[in-house]
């Protein structure tokens, strides 16, 4: 698989880890999140993706691998463009927001500044 998105967590929102043990997603933002969202989102220092993210591609996050089962229509653009994303660890096959990633994982995902997140393809 290739590798189109190569990210580092740099801070971490007093909220964001409880919104993957409690509503079993994560939000990815770039560095200039919004205030008002910056406490659910874990913070990235890259928004550059060289690929486009497909279902049957994988997610890592630190030494984690995810199957992508449905990719959002607005989730490319939205990483690009803003490096934000909404990762749902549902494993639906259908998407149900336009920025929202799924993948099939679980929610004892434990995420710390530093842990390294991919996209593979």
């Amino acid at each position: 698989m290739e590798k189109i998105f190569d990210t580092t967590v740099i801070a971490i929102g007093p909220e964001a880890p409880a919104m993957i043990s409690d509503a079993n997603m994560l939000i990815l933002f770039g560095a200039e999140a919004p205030e008002d969202l910056a406490e659910y989102c874990y913070k990235i220092d890259n928004k550059d993706l060289s690929g486009q993210i497909a279902k049957g591609g994988q997610l890592k996050v630190g030494e984690h691998i995810y199957p992508i089962t449905a990719v959002g229509a607005v989730v490319d653009q939205n990483l690009k463009a803003l490096g934000h994303i909404t990762i749902s660890l549902d494993g639906s096959s259908e998407e149900s927001l336009p920025g929202t990633l799924h993948v099939q994982g679980d929610n004892n995902l434990t995420i710390s500044e530093g842990t390294r997140i991919q996209i593979l393809t």
